[in-house]
């Protein structure tokens, strides 16, 4: 293979891919670069069909090498392992970019490694991965029907910008990844900040320019180095069974589908598959027979849908499912909410906790702290199915970072609200949609927990179906049910508030979508959250102005820097001191001087406070204190008049008559009032009770 250079200028930023130096073993391969970031990405098939399986085997691996930032990683295993949520979400991102455009039928196994192999801390790997992708397959033998370009836009004062860099990424108010064809959009990934639907749009428009730039470049490289593609067997159902199958059953199937629930209607196909297979048996095997009545049921919907306006479960094109909402439905949570729409429900559970409790990030480009995180868990009874409970899936690190993405516009900033904040949302139910229903459950699970969201957001889901034979006959589906997802050629996934979008996601299982249908789509989900928002308002329409009493009580104080010694003071000796006698949790920032104080209960909150504004405050002339006699003398006493400071009261102070035996007016242990009356050059406090009108003599 020749070495090959070829780049592009978006927007004055270089992207440039290298071929034919590394990898040479792989289908493809392809080295892409902007600024100081560089990833390798291969694509490798297996030439054999890979046997039981009705769906394409594609695997997509993204790998953020420590050394691509120039560190070793931590911990005791010297070298990278499983990987990071941020790698999983960077992998789908490739994945659901690509995938539709490999043949229907395709049963080969493919990989697409992405390794990242240098950082410079400016330039997100990602999007590389994505142009990387589509290059390595362009240029393979592998099956794989059209390029596609990949770029991020922000919006920075008003403007749009391509490819941001991670500190413009800070200022911008949009962080929206597109992939597309030359003509069409093929997926979208998008976290705003509650922006409207002509910005979102014109975002797409805008990335779509510098896309067909890049696309011109991949044409110029498969031109030059694109080997033949090869001619592979693929998985087609049997004509002649897809006609006799479909004069057998052309009468049951509007008897299954007047059944409404899933459940009822896959009981019936459940009898009709087994009856066939019965009949059938001399002459076709049971996975032929599933094949032939899997296409049938899916043009029966389909055609239903197009020519009928009819969807399987009875409702109309832009028709919203029976919604249901309950909040604190768990009695000793923080926060708990319980969302139904249809068959699709989520109970969504907020715990607040203190800063000890943020989630650490190590990522290339730096470390950073989490305090806001939702988790979505996806368990087998919610589909009435039986498998092990094992580690989240990589769909379930998806759904939960697109829910997470959807409210973390709206999570107060610490100095408003200095809660850590977890969300968990457990589907208990799904048919479709159940990550927008967990986008409408945790927003009421966090309102219900007094985190001061401005807004209730809502999410909800879209769905498409196409004429095959004619683009411009198709149909748009509101609230998309599973039979409906799995039919169809579509997954518009869009979640904000009355007044704009908080994020989006897109999946579609053809080659691309243009903007006419997705500007249909936007409005219709505006459209769509503002019943869903009125539904969730019923039940709770602002957060609760307390927070629950199983919650963490959290005081932030402010510090001079150089007072933290003092507060934690010799081996940690007063800070012990305090968390042993209010059982508060104390965090100290060593940088800023913030003290963060957490407590279960308020008396331990103030009494911990009480103690470190003692310690930290400045000992002044002329201020009473309550101290604690720590020694008697025969000259006076000791007293302890905040944790660490102690001054002397000396016997001619201690009365204002004659005090012949200091422990005839004092004990250790007692507590009295003083008053200090100086302090000198090396910072010795002196006391005196003779001037207080309260206690003058014990």
């Amino acid at each position: 293979m020749s070495l090959l250079d070829i780049s592009c200028k978006l927007e004055g930023k270089e992207l440039s891919f290298h071929l034919g130096e590394i990898a040479k073993q792989a289908n493809g391969a392809v080295l892409v670069k902007s600024g100081g970031t560089v990833v390798l990405v291969t694509a490798c098939m297996k030439r054999e069909l890979t046997e039981g399986v009705d769906f394409f085997p594609l695997t997509v691996d993204y790998q953020e090498k420590t050394y691509a930032a120039g560190r070793i990683p931590g911990g005791f295993f010297k070298r990278e392992g499983r990987a990071k949520e941020s790698e999983i979400l960077s992998a789908r991102l490739v994945d659901r970019s690509i995938r539709p455009l490999f043949p229907s039928g395709m049963r080969n196994a493919v990989q697409v490694i992405c390794i990242v192999l240098s950082s410079d801390a400016e330039n997100d790997p990602d999007v590389l991965a994505v142009n990387g992708a589509a290059v390595a397959l362009g240029v393979s033998d592998i099956p794989f029907s059209q390029l596609i370009g990949c770029v991020r836009v922000g919006r920075i004062a008003e403007k749009f910008v391509v490819n941001p860099t991670y500190k413009e990424r800070e200022e911008s108010s949009l962080d929206i990844v597109v992939s597309a064809t030359k003509d069409k959009v093929m997926m979208i990934e998008a976290k705003a900040s509650n922006l409207k639907e002509d910005i979102i749009s014109e975002a797409i428009k805008f990335a779509h320019r510098y896309i067909k730039e890049i696309i011109m470049e991949e044409e110029k490289i498969k031109d030059k180095l694109g080997k033949e593609k090869l001619n592979l067997e693929f998985q087609k159902v049997k004509e002649d069974l897809v006609i006799l199958l479909r004069n057998k059953t052309a009468s049951r199937w509007e008897d299954i589908y007047r059944e409404k629930e899933k459940q009822q209607r896959q009981e019936k196909k459940d009898e009709l598959l087994t009856a066939l297979i019965e009949e059938l048996e001399d002459g076709y095997t049971e996975e032929d027979i599933k094949l032939a009545l899997a296409e049938i049921e899916e043009d029966y919907v389909r055609h239903q849908i197009l020519d009928k306006g009819v969807r399987p479960d009875g409702r109309k094109i832009d028709e919203i499912r029976e919604i249901n909402c309950k909040v604190g439905v768990l009695p000793r949570t923080h926060g708990s909410a319980l969302f139904t729409r249809g068959q699709t429900q989520s109970l969504a559970v907020t715990t607040l906790g203190t800063s000890s409790d943020e989630q650490r990030m190590e990522e290339l480009e730096g470390e950073s702290f989490k305090h806001f995180m939702l988790h979505y868990s996806f368990p087998p009874f919610s589909v009435g199915e039986v498998s092990f409970l094992r580690a989240p899936s990589r769909r379930e690190i998806g759904h939960g970072a697109l829910a997470e993405k959807a409210l973390s516009v709206f999570i107060p900033p610490k100095e408003k609200f200095p809660y850590t904040i977890r969300v968990v949302s457990e589907i208990l139910e799904s048919n479709g949609s159940s990550s927008m229903a967990t986008v409408c459950a945790a927003s009421l699970s966090l309102m219900d927990a007094g985190v001061p969201l401005p807004f209730p957001v809502a999410g909800i889901a879209l769905g498409l179906i196409t004429d095959k034979d004619n683009e411009r006959n198709y149909k748009i589906l509101t609230d998309i049910a599973g039979i409906e997802d799995h039919c169809g050629d579509m997954d518009f996934k869009v979640a904000g508030t009355r007044e704009g979008i908080t994020a989006i996601q897109v999946d579609l299982k053809i080659d691309g979508i243009g903007y006419d249908i997705i500007e249909e789509a936007l409005l219709r989900a505006k459209a769509a959250r503002e019943i869903i928002l009125e539904k969730m308002e019923k039940v709770l329409s602002a957060a609760r102005p307390h927070i629950s009493e199983y919650a963490p009580r959290i005081k932030v104080l402010k510090i001079n820097v150089d007072k933290i010694g003092e507060l934690i003071g010799p081996g940690g000796r007063n800070i012990k001191r305090i968390i042993k006698e209010t059982g508060a949790d104390i965090d100290i920032k060593d940088d800023t001087g913030e003290v963060i104080v957490a407590s279960t209960s308020e008396e331990g909150l103030n009494k911990a406070i009480e103690y470190i504004e003692s310690i930290t405050k400045d000992i002044e002339v002329g201020e009473v204190y309550t101290a604690k006699v720590v020694k008697v003398t025969n000259f006076g006493a000791f007293c302890e008049i905040a944790p660490g400071k102690s001054g002397l009261l000396h016997i001619s102070q201690i009365s204002d008559g004659f005090v012949k035996d200091v422990s005839e007016y004092l004990k250790e242990n007692d507590t009295i009032k003083v008053k200090v009356i100086g302090i000198d050059e090396q910072g010795r406090i002196n006391l005196s009770r003779k001037h207080l009108n309260e206690g003058k003599d014990k």
